[in-house]
């Protein structure tokens, strides 16, 4: 009898789990020796359990760093890596392929017909070119649009499983207290808090085939909100993709952007103010280049604060969605730009002053600029963060995260939160791109 295929699954998180139950669990033509794990800091050495591992692994399945990645394939004789997690340059997966290869291993990518479900129910998809173009200010809105009309909606988001696994296989959060009482990461509360506080349940977990079950009892219209860059999970009906206007290129140049980009039935090349005309035209022709027919818009991301006058003239430090600065490679976001808008006298370079985490993570990402990412996987990383803008000499933080930080930090400064919302300038409306989908899905939505 041939031996099982060995496999290690390159990971971060989410993409891999997922690829995991849906193609390799109890399959018995193939066996995975290991996950890696990369971009999320300080989430390796863990297992993936037997209970959700299956039949096959009743020890679990180990999770190491993909810096060990040779020694795995060396160790473990395996035959194939699988690449399953997101926002990666084609450089970068190029230096994969090319360790993997050196390594004796093949390479191998699981596309989307292999790895979305079907859902019941009607699903629009918001996903993006890079980390950070903006797309959760897409996703409320559309959200805020089939609320409007009457319609009950299950956001579903892309996994984020860096806590506990054996609570994470489904998780349904309804109100602020239920991210307090789950002790969930910043990174997951910049994802959730936004759709809880307009009066949504928001699904996620680990096994997205019981995710999508409880989902679609509770909704007429499933809204999927991808993560990172990466295609959803689950088959579209309709597929919104954001684009960055200040990462011209990217569009073309990013895995799995392009492939999302070639996939949408719409493209929103968002902060077109900020970027200028010629940036704007170029991710255009790009869009164009390789999907023709993808409906085009221009956006504008208007950034405000409540309180100006806590900025005007002040010294500040600017917090940023940790993602968009580290592995989304944006030197800024939001915070940056407020701070900016509303008269800041100094932005006060956090580097010097950065501890823990946060001082490892501006050596690992040398592009970023005078920003402190929301990094907070554990307990000690939000330690790390709250220490390091205690140190920073600044009257005031400016907060670019979509959450409020003061819940879960003291870091001794007044925090002014920035709010950021889409505005299409250009081209189709998201209410068009809205229409559009439920005409498409008319024989399966309820008359409301």
């Amino acid at each position: 009898m041939q031996r099982p295929i060995k496999v290690v699954i390159l990971g971060a998180g989410g993409r891999d789990f997922h690829n995991f139950n849906v193609f390799f669990r109890d399959r018995g033509d193939y066996r995975v020796v290991a996950f890696t794990s990369t971009q999320i800091p300080g989430v390796d050495g863990r297992v993936y359990p037997a209970e959700l591992a299956g039949r096959l692994y009743p020890n679990g399945i180990p999770i190491v760093s993909e810096d060990v990645l040779e020694d795995v394939i060396a160790r473990e004789g395996v035959d194939v890596a699988v690449l399953s997690y997101s926002d990666l340059t084609y450089e970068a997966v190029g230096r994969l392929i090319s360790r993997v290869l050196a390594a004796g291993a093949s390479f191998m990518i699981l596309g989307p017909r292999e790895t979305m479900l079907s859902s019941s129910k009607p699903v629009i998809a918001v996903t993006a070119v890079r980390t950070g173009a903006g797309k959760s200010s897409v996703s409320r809105r559309i959200a805020r649009i089939l609320l409007g009309k009457g319609f009950r909606v299950a956001p579903v988001r892309h996994p984020m499983a860096y806590r506990d696994f054996g609570s994470g296989v489904v998780e349904v959060f309804e109100s602020i207290e239920d991210l307090d009482a789950r002790r969930v990461t910043l990174e997951e509360r910049e994802e959730y808090e936004h759709y809880i506080r307009m009066g949504l349940k928001v699904y996620a977990g680990i096994d997205y085939f019981r995710v999508l079950e409880v989902a679609e009892r509770e909704a007429d219209i499933i809204l999927w909100d991808g993560g990172n860059n990466d295609w959803p999970f689950v088959k579209p009906d309709y597929m919104i993709v954001v684009a960055d206007a200040l990462r011209p290129g990217q569009e073309v140049s990013s895995f799995p952007g392009e492939v999302n980009v070639r996939l949408a039935d719409m493209v929103v090349i968002n902060k077109s103010d900020q970027a200028g005309r010629d940036a704007v035209e170029k991710v255009k022709r790009n869009i164009r280049s390789v999907n023709p027919k993808a409906r085009i818009s221009v956006a504008v991301s208007n950034v405000y604060v409540e309180e100006p006058e806590l900025i005007r003239g002040r010294r500040v430090v600017v917090v940023e969605d940790s993602p968009t600065v580290t592995h989304g490679e944006a030197p800024y976001g939001a915070g940056y730009v407020a701070a900016v808008k509303y008269g800041a006298s100094e932005i006060v370079d956090p580097r010097p002053y950065a501890v823990g985490i946060i001082a490892k993570l501006y050596e690992q990402y040398p592009h970023m600029g005078r920003v402190v990412p929301s990094t907070g996987y554990s307990e000690a990383q939000v330690r790390d963060l709250e220490e390091t803008l205690r140190r920073v000499p600044a009257d005031v933080i400016v907060s670019g995260s979509p959450i409020d930080l003061g819940r879960v930090i003291n870091p001794g400064k007044p925090i002014v939160r920035v709010f950021y919302e889409v505005e299409v300038v250009e081209g189709p409306t998201l209410e068009e791109a809205v229409e559009e989908f439920l005409e498409r899905v008319r024989d399966r939505i309820p008359r409301v």
